[in-house]
């Protein structure tokens, strides 16, 4: 000091360095109060300074304080919550509108004195005057610097100091802001994540009541800890459906909750004609089950999440959410809103497959004969298993037709699949069931048929077998059989040895004036005739192997053990199957003898 007149004081060559430490270190921060070594081990080489004070809060909550002195190696922190929390009760301070740094020279006491919050843990520092910086860290974050000086700053050494401390707010604001929006992003990729996963499980079933147990199952407990999937009947009320929890205990009570509470349906009806989903927490779950003022397993559910489920304009039900936790990151609106949305299509679809499903199984059916008719001294057993996962109708077919003492056997495939192969299903059907009801024999009868499918003009072909078996004289049976582009039936005689029958022909619907040759045989009491669609020998193994290589032995070694029976040749290929998706029809008829 010279005249008494303090010199102009310069920045510390320090204190570059100094900043420069603080931004590497914010660079890789998780949070700014980690910084706090730095800020004040910067801070506290201000000319005179005698006390570094920091506080921080949310909203008009004080997180903690935190002070550096001389006398003390390291600053001391204290929080709301300790015994010896210097602070008292006063509020923070109240920031200036802005998003900037506001600084400003304040005393301990006066028209501007420091906020209570911090003045008396500067008051016993011996500090003679204050230089405040209060900042904003986020939307409802905030911090305030204050640096108690044992002098009376001149105006140089408050604007260097302003300079400084607008310097060190710009560090935590700048890193405050690359920490929330590296928050928002992980959220987001978790939101992703979890959404992306769940439409891969949801989707992995058609079925209406997995997918239902899929979609509880999948929010338990990534989103909550709770989850009741509900759905409207055709009388408008909603029914649950689905439900589970992450406590097994509370797993019977939340389906009773579920299926009874008439709250709980009150919110559901309320909410589902909304346009968006609804959270329900603090009062807004009174007089429900749930709170604080419930009994049982809904007294520690803090909030109750109720979204929409709508899919293709109309809204399907309900999926609701209970919460004990109060970390409900990834069950905001929007993924719950995201969630339902997948959850309703889901739905939607797994129930529109059901109904196709069930609409095709009907006509299916009608393609079939309800019942074998029954024949004295012949065993008929028939099996038809669908290998299209699309479900779309099958084109093919089988049936016995009695005249007199004659057995007639056809089976037959069109090609391709769905409502057209169902109409030439149809047509190739009931025009071998009318030609043999009449007696006519294997070869006109599908050359008839193929005449029939070329007028009719059809874009598809048909394969088909069929066989006529006539009493023989002397025991045992006539057979007759001819093809239409066909596999050769398999007879297994009685003595074990199995051997194809030959059933040359075109296919049909494709040659006009086609004509088709039949193929006589006896066969015995104890034979038995297996007719079959290629859906059976095109069955395939991991391999590349056919189930047509195995089926003479699987033929042979089911008879040897008294079960050759149509179900148990198609279970043998289906559990063979790790390729190939074609539908398979068997019709066998055992031979016993006539009595």
């Amino acid at each position: 000091m010279r005249d008494g007149t303090r010199e102009a004081p310069e920045v510390p060559s320090g204190w570059w360095r100094r900043l420069h430490e603080l931004w590497l270190a914010a660079v890789r921060a998780q949070d700014v109060t980690a910084l706090a070594t730095l800020v004040y081990a910067g801070l506290s080489e201000v000319a005179g300074a005698v006390a570094v004070v920091g506080a921080r809060w949310e909203g008009r909550d004080t997180r903690y304080l935190r002070r550096w002195t001389p006398d003390a190696p390291e600053q001391v922190t204290w929080y709301p919550a300790a015994a010896d929390w210097p602070g008292g009760s006063a509020p923070p301070p109240v920031l200036p509108a802005g998003d900037r740094p506001v600084v400003r020279r304040c005393a301990l006491d006066g028209p501007a004195a420091v906020p209570p919050l911090v003045a008396p843990s500067l008051r016993e520092t011996g500090a003679v005057a204050v230089v405040e910086c209060l900042f904003p860290l986020g939307a409802d974050d905030a911090a305030g610097l204050w640096v108690g000086l044992d002098h009376e700053p001149s105006e140089e050494e408050r604007r260097m100091l302003a300079e400084q401390l607008v310097q060190v707010a710009d560090v935590l604001m700048a890193s405050s802001r690359r920490i929330e929006e590296e928050e928002v992003h992980e959220r987001r990729q978790a939101r992703d994540a979890f959404l992306a996963e769940a439409s891969l499980q949801m989707d992995e079933s058609l079925e209406v009541e997995e997918t239902l147990r899929r979609v509880a199952r999948l929010a338990v407990p990534a989103v909550a800890e709770g989850c009741a999937v509900h759905l409207f009947r055709p009388d408008g009320e909603l029914e649950p459906v689905a439900t589970a929890h992450v406590a097994a205990d509370a797993q019977t009570w939340l389906g009773e909750v579920a299926l009874h509470d008439a709250w709980l349906a009150a919110q559901l009806h309320r909410i589902a004609g909304q346009p968006r989903g609804q959270v329900l927490a603090g009062g807004g779950l009174t007089g429900g089950p749930f709170g604080p003022d419930a009994v049982g397993d809904g007294k520690t559910i803090r909030a109750l999440s109720v979204s929409p489920l709508r899919a293709r304009g109309r809204v399907l039900g309900t999926l609701t959410f209970l919460y004990h936790r109060d970390d409900t990151s990834l069950a905001d609106l929007p993924t719950l809103a995201d969630l339902a949305g997948r959850a309703a299509l889901a739905i939607d679809t797994a129930t529109l497959y059901a109904q196709r499903r069930q609409h095709v199984e009907t006509l299916q059916r009608q393609l079939l004969p309800r019942v074998l008719p029954e024949v004295p001294g012949v065993v008929l057993s028939a099996a038809y298993q669908v290998g299209d996962p699309s479900l779309d109708v099958g084109g093919d077919f089988y049936d016995a037709v009695i005249t007199d003492e004659r057995i007639s056997l056809f089976i037959g495939d069109v090609c391709g699949r769905g409502a057209e192969a169902a109409a030439y299903t149809a047509l190739a059907r009931h025009t071998l069931r009318t030609l043999l009801a009449d007696g006519a024999a294997p070869g006109p009868t599908l050359a008839r048929l193929n005449r029939a499918l070329i007028e009719e003009g059809a874009a598809r072909f048909v394969t088909a077998l069929v066989v006529t078996l006539t009493p023989a004289a002397g025991g045992g049976w006539d057979a007759e059989l001819a093809g239409g582009g066909h596999p050769w039936p398999l007879v297994r005689r009685a003595d074990g040895a199995v051997a194809e029958l030959p059933a040359r022909g075109l296919l049909l619907g494709v040659v006009p004036g086609a004509e088709y040759a039949a193929h006589r045989v006896r066969l015995a009491d104890g034979d038995a005739l297996v007719l079959f669609t290629d859906g059976l020998t095109e069955a395939r193994a991991a391999d590349g192997t056919c189930f047509e290589d195995r089926l003479p032995e699987a033929v042979r070694r089911f008879g040897a053990a008294g079960e050759l029976s149509a179900e148990r040749l198609v279970a043998a290929a289906s559990d063979f199957r790790e390729m190939g998706d074609d539908d398979t029809a068997v019709l066998i008829a055992r031979l016993e003898g006539r009595t």
